[in-house]
């Protein structure tokens, strides 16, 4: 199963329901969507269609480690998902975090804890981790770990989440020959399910190329 969404409502929220069946929430990374907003995704939403959160950014600031701090964004972040009925939590890495053994031991802490409360958890690593590295030891707490699939290869593990940053940062936009050159990608993996997200400008419009071009 091929699951294909954006980073956020890029449209306003009802155009975009009529087109996809996923959306990453970014609002809880910055801080938390009003209960009337969230309400209202919940009701205008069709059947069908999921929630994942982005984890709130304080969880990175404080380098994942168990404190008050990361208790209150995560008891904040899980209030959100009961309204909006999210199994998903994303949590990105700052972009300085490195990939020391000490911090793969707190991550990986951090993520089992998650997974008791998330049935699905991905790690965006950030540019300092290798992601071919890191997959293995986070797949023993349970999570996934994110893959630019056209940068970084694809992940061998039957789950996969990918997110799509555009071919030359978030101003950019995919051309014809990379979307043709992912949907080939795609059509050429083993995953059980795979979820690819895109997190570029033109997201909106990327993602329903790709769509296209999977026939999905």
């Amino acid at each position: 199963m091929i699951t294909v969404g954006c980073a956020g409502f890029p449209v306003p929220a009802t155009r975009y329901f009529r087109e996809f069946l996923f959306v990453e929430v970014q609002e809880t990374h910055l801080g938390t969507p009003g209960p009337g907003t969230v309400r209202r995704w919940r009701r205008e939403a069709p059947d069908g269609f999921r929630f994942a959160l982005l984890g709130p950014r304080e969880i990175g600031q404080e380098g994942f480690r168990d404190g008050k701090v990361v208790e209150t964004a995560m008891k904040t972040l899980v209030g959100v998902a009961k309204e909006l009925e999210a199994t998903t939590a994303v949590f990105v890495a700052p972009q300085d975090f490195p990939s020391t053994r000490t911090n793969r031991t707190v991550v990986k802490d951090f993520l089992q804890m998650a997974r008791t409360r998330f049935e699905t958890v991905v790690f965006d690593p950030g540019p300092l981790w290798d992601p071919t590295d890191t997959e293995p030891m986070l797949s023993e707490a349970g999570a996934l770990v994110v893959r630019d699939p056209l940068n970084q290869g694809i992940s061998k593990l039957p789950h996969a989440y990918y997110r799509l940053p555009g071919p030359a940062g978030h101003k950019s936009r995919y051309e014809d020959p990379a979307i043709e050159r992912l949907a080939e990608i795609a059509k050429g993996t083993k995953h059980k399910d795979a979820t690819y997200i895109f997190t570029n400008v033109d997201m909106f419009a990327d993602a329903k190329r790709f769509r296209k071009a999977m026939k999905l």
